[in-house]
């Protein structure tokens, strides 16, 4: 069976943190997907329009929102980012394929989650709370790590998810602090003890740059006994 594909417009692309883009687009008619799954965008070459590769980018909007949005971390050199930076314009049209991804919440269990992310390996996450924080009673906490105060992005938004949700909240962390900085310091990974009480108790996923995913699933089954069922990834850049 073929996969579907999708033409969608382009409806904002706006820089929100220093290397950070957020696009949204119109939803296609008939498009469905689960909270942390990915589509697969038809992306051409800055240089030649017809040079078209395929990139993947996870959904940062729930299936609920009228709106698909996305975030992009811009690589120097990167295909995607030089066309999000400086190609892709409002109005523009985009095919997309899918979606595709396995990395979905576990809401079976009845264990409390701690959610993982660096920089943009945090969009799942946004589709996923949207989607089940107003039914979900269990703990759940989002540490998101990035480099230093410029490069956060989306912290206003669940700031304002942990004061609604008391059963939700988030942890900014930064490697690389100003002097004024009042938050979490270090790498996630370093920070698990510091938020997860009993880690018989939780299910960990982690979201973003393969080494961090990479170490926390050593650290979370090496270290604090979880079971591989507990612990899952997705590493992307």
């Amino acid at each position: 069976m073929p996969t579907p594909s999708y033409t969608t417009t382009c409806t904002e692309n706006t820089k929100i943190a220093r290397d950070i883009f957020e696009l949204r687009f119109t939803k296609p008619e008939g498009l469905k997907f689960l909270p942390g799954q990915y589509l697969l965008w038809d992306v051409p070459l800055l240089e030649d329009g017809s040079d078209i590769q395929t990139r993947a980018f996870s959904i940062a909007s729930s299936p609920e929102e009228k709106d698909m949005l996305f975030v992009v971390k811009i690589l120097e050199g990167g295909r995607a980012s030089m066309w999000v930076e400086s190609g892709l314009k409002v109005g523009d049209t985009v095919r997309m394929q899918g979606p595709f991804g396995r990395f979905l919440l576990d809401r079976n269990s009845g264990k409390d989650w701690l959610l993982v992310a660096t920089s943009t390996g945090i969009a799942p996450y946004r589709s996923q709370l949207v989607s089940f924080l107003k039914d979900e009673t269990r703990r759940i906490d989002l540490l998101l790590g990035v480099r230093s105060e410029e490069d956060l992005f989306w912290t206003e938004e669940f700031t304002a998810m942990a004061r609604k949700y008391s059963h939700f909240f988030f942890h900014p962390a930064l490697t690389k602090p100003s002097a004024d900085w009042k938050g979490h310091t270090g790498r996630v990974q370093t920070l698990f003890e510091k938020i997860v009480q009993d880690f018989a108790r939780v299910q960990v996923y982690a979201c973003g740059n393969p080494e961090m995913t990479k170490d926390v699933k050593k650290i979370c089954m090496e270290r604090f006994g979880m079971t591989k069922g507990d612990v899952h990834v997705e590493g992307y850049i």
